[in-house]
């Protein structure tokens, strides 16, 4: 019978280990660490189209996507505004950055064990993902965070807007304190936004 059992247990041990469940903890600390990066992104926009493109994040409050060609929209955040410029369409829209999910992960202290910030904090084995909203605004929106363990390491996120938009950012490998200069995050043209508060 012990023969039998054998050839189980051996292929029992092959198995991949499944992936723990990260904490909030965990989580937060990951984000708080993450002062710079940069890398390669792709958008799956609600409509189903693809972009791609490069991400530059200067934590806190900075980011900034610049869209490869055939595009040629840029989004950046500076800290306080969250600018869209696209060329194509002339289009200069702005948002305040507080009104956004993204200001969850590009706050200076992340704080995911805030009360009433998570509203879901899910495993599938491999990924930790989880939904996130300002607590004291749900009206804005959340952020679907995804990430891998061992190192931990953030691999998606998706904007669940107000009005019921999604939007999936997914990274590439990210470069991690990366010398970024200030200029990065300016917003071209910040004084013709059309801001909507």
């Amino acid at each position: 019978m012990r023969y039998l059992i054998a050839p189980v247990l051996w292929a029992a041990m092959a198995l991949p280990a499944a992936a723990e469940k990260l904490s909030l903890g965990e989580i937060s600390s990951y984000l708080n660490g993450l002062r710079t990066a940069q890398g390669q992104f792709t958008q799956v926009n609600e409509d189903g189209s693809v972009s791609t493109g490069r991400i530059l994040l200067k934590r806190p409050g900075r980011v900034r996507f610049e869209y490869d060609p055939p595009e040629s929209a840029l989004v950046v955040a500076d800290g306080d505004t969250v600018g869209i410029i696209d060329p194509r369409s002339n289009e200069r829209q702005g948002y305040p950055l507080h009104r956004t999910p993204l200001k969850i992960i590009l706050e200076r202290n992340v704080n995911l064990g805030r009360a009433k910030m998570v509203t879901g904090h899910v495993s599938d084995g491999t990924t930790t993902t989880v939904r996130a909203q300002d607590p004291d605004n749900p009206d804005y929106g959340s952020i679907d965070l995804v990430f891998t363990a061992d190192p931990v390491e953030l691999r998606q996120w998706i904007i669940n807007d107000a009005n019921g938009g999604r939007t999936t950012v997914i990274l590439g490998d990210l470069a991690k304190d990366v010398r970024l200069a200030d200029e990065n995050f300016v917003i071209p043209g910040r004084d013709k936004l059309r801001i909507d508060r």
